[in-house]
């Protein structure tokens, strides 16, 4: 007896969310077309072909638009983020090596998102300020880069000296500045051909240059763990032994 209504009830939560992407989707494109403060509910109800009230059943201001907005690209940039990590070679062996895929993939769907990129990284729209919900997945992309630092840290890939934190506020200062450049001065431009982009594996080299530590730093660093994963194996087998008290240790 109970079949009917939670089909129709499941039916229109379905029509619902599809109408929400539906906007979602347009509002994409006219902040693509006009900048994002050019985002106008009525123009959103003039292409759906709906009278402009009828919006606001989804939406009940245009603040709450902008914020379901920064919620999805939000979401997106941290899904191409955890992609590119995901995709990254085991064994790395220089900071360079790490560094420069993830500046492609954060500056490339940056530039190929533009509007996403004004909402979330600039201050376009007076007023608005993304809830904590809708900012969520941005808290996430930036504990992301925290943690993947301090692992080169732990690899002796990245400087020790330096706080993890100074270490990720550096590069969202180098990459997101890349992005605000490229999309100020030549938005038409693509990633590929920027004349700001093109630039990005000179300024990654750079960046890792000052943040990698210096070749006796790694010898020392590799030789304490070498020492630490010798000391394991002799505890498994009885043995005594101290870690990191090898004669490159310290």
């Amino acid at each position: 007896m109970m079949q009917g209504p939670v089909t129709t009830v499941d039916r229109r939560q379905r029509r619902r969310q599809e109408t929400i992407e539906e906007v979602l989707g347009l509002a994409t494109e006219i902040m693509a077309e006009q900048g994002v403060a050019g985002l106008s509910i009525g123009e959103i109800a003039r292409r759906m072909g709906i009278r402009p009230p009828s919006l606001y059943v989804y939406f009940p201001s245009k603040h709450a638009l902008y914020d379901a907005l920064f919620a999805r690209g939000a979401r997106l940039l941290l899904e191409a983020m955890e992609a590119m990590n995901a995709a990254l070679p085991a064994q790395a062996r220089t900071l360079e090596e790490i560094l420069l895929p993830a500046a492609r993939a954060f500056v490339r769907w940056s530039v190929e998102h533009a509007a996403y990129s004004q909402l979330l990284f600039w201050r376009p729209v007076p007023g608005f300020a993304p809830s904590p919900e809708a900012y969520q997945p941005a808290v996430r992309l930036i504990e992301l880069a925290r943690a993947r630092i301090a692992a080169l840290q732990d690899a002796g890939l990245a400087r020790a000296d330096v706080p993890a934190g100074q270490i990720a506020r550096d590069w969202t200062i180098l990459v997101s500045g890349v992005v605000s450049q490229q999309l100020s001065n030549a938005p038409q431009e693509t990633f590929e051909n920027g004349r700001i982009t093109t630039a990005l594996p000179e300024l990654v080299s750079m960046f890792a240059g000052h943040y990698s530590p210096a070749p006796q730093d790694r010898h020392r660093r590799s030789a304490a763990r070498n020492a630490d994963q010798n000391c394991q194996d002799k505890e498994r087998d009885n043995g005594q032994c101290t870690p990191g008290t090898g004669p490159d240790s310290h």
